[in-house]
């Protein structure tokens, strides 16, 4: 008896697995990416409900992790800063474009 609804449960995922798939390749990139965009926000949606109920229940621990967090965004700028006045390169990519000078003609 469990056999049958093995062979049932394993079909149905088989065809939901071929319906996602077709249903995939006929979508547009754009409808695409708006379904990750709302996985996404569902995600942070989630996270923040549940970062809020732990901030309610423990709020020293709360302000811990905003205090810890301040310091490395605090750590991080200043890194840069030095960095930027000792004269070392700073991160990202350039390229060296030489000058060409153009002789203009005047015209009257």
């Amino acid at each position: 008896m469990s056999n049958k609804f093995e062979d049932i449960a394993s079909a149905a995922s088989d065809m939901a697995g071929k319906l996602g798939g077709n249903l995939k390749g006929h979508l547009p990139k754009r409808a695409l990416n708006w379904v990750e965009t709302g996985a996404a926000l569902a995600a942070l949606r989630t996270g923040g409900r549940a970062g809020m109920r732990i901030a309610r229940r423990n709020p020293i621990l709360a302000i811990a992790a905003v205090a810890g967090a301040g310091a490395l965004v605090y750590a991080a700028r200043r890194a840069k800063q030095k960095k930027l006045e000792s004269g070392d390169v700073i991160e990202g990519d350039s390229k060296r474009v030489n000058a060409r000078k153009v002789s203009r003609t005047k015209q009257e």
